[in-house]
């Protein structure tokens, strides 16, 4: 059972009295959780861009949800603020000038030489800002721009009036980014982030409300499925990562319909752990038979396993 694989989105919809899937891990506004740690990260962006801050920085380990607040940082931030957004910022320079004078809407997209480029951007900011509109230079997964990235981003934010920069970054990455910042060739740039954030694993308690926050937006109406011994075990499974918090309850809703359990108890959560990349497995007699016996009693009932997740 692949964590890469898909399944019919109906699988056990009906059984839970679901209207949508609960537990994807595909970034959906809709299914944000305000979880203390992501709420003071958003009221701190969105209070520095309103500030008119140069350089932001928000990181944190792979699966704490950066992708689906940067979404919720651009739904904040709304049409006052001009943003560009680069999801994938591994690319040279002209790729990089391109993607935001797309994303910013310029009229002349060709990059051209780096001093004409300069010259066409900071005439369009500008603009954007004679009409009242910031503009914000998002860019996901940082960490893997590499320091001439880096120092690209730092120069484009030389744009600037007496009194504001016209061209704002707030950088989201893992925590190599922190690795990235601290070499010296960059310190330039380093000095000039005026805030910075680290996103935290989800506590028990929060996991708890995280699971039931999803499985209401998700249209379900019954009383809360998981024993408290299933949520701890997914909290220490997952370490707190939404992701793998997604991915574990999940397989673990799948098993229950296999059996015909509404309720999810400790041992169906260890069975989809054992089944997890990157979970932490606890010890104990269940290994991969117990896992198989579950997969063929699924298989007997017609159901097609996989997640759904990419």
């Amino acid at each position: 059972m692949s964590d890469r694989t898909t399944m019919p989105a109906a699988i056990y919809q009906d059984f839970y009295g679901l209207s949508a899937p609960p537990f994807g891990i595909t970034p959906d506004t809709g299914f944000f959780y305000a979880n203390p740690s992501h709420q003071e990260a958003l009221q701190t962006l969105a209070f520095a861009l309103r500030e008119g801050e140069g350089f932001v920085k928000v990181t944190g380990e792979v699966g704490t949800g950066k992708t689906l607040l940067v979404r919720m940082l651009l739904k904040e931030l709304g049409e006052g603020f001009a943003t560009a957004w680069i999801p994938n910022p591994r690319m040279n320079d002209r790729s990089l000038w391109s993607a935001l004078a797309d994303e910013l809407g310029m009229d002349d997209k060709a990059p051209g030489a780096h001093a004409d480029f300069h010259k066409r951007l900071g005439a369009h900011l500008v603009s954007l800002h004679k009409a009242g509109r910031p503009v914000v230079l998002v860019i996901d997964e940082a960490q893997a721009m590499g320091t001439e990235g880096l120092e690209t981003v730092r120069l484009l934010t030389n744009l600037e009036t007496e009194k504001r920069k016209l061209l704002q970054v707030v950088l989201f990455g893992q925590p190599e980014l922190d690795e990235l910042l601290s070499r010296p060739e960059v310190r330039q740039l380093r000095q000039r982030i005026t805030f910075s954030y680290r996103l935290s694993p989800l506590s028990r308690r929060a996991v708890r409300e995280y699971l039931d926050h999803r499985l209401r937006r998700a249209g379900y109406n019954g009383a809360f499925p998981f024993t408290a011994g299933a949520v701890q075990r997914i909290t220490r499974a997952s370490g707190g990562i939404p992701r793998l918090v997604n991915i574990i309850a999940h397989k673990s809703l799948m098993l229950g319909y296999g059996r015909g359990c509404r309720r999810i108890g400790g041992r169906l959560v260890d069975l989809a752990v054992r089944d997890t990349e990157g979970a932490t497995r606890a010890r104990g007699p269940l290994g991969f038979m117990a896992w198989s016996i579950a997969v063929l009693a699924l298989v007997g009932l017609g159901v097609t396993l996989g997640l759904g997740l990419r």
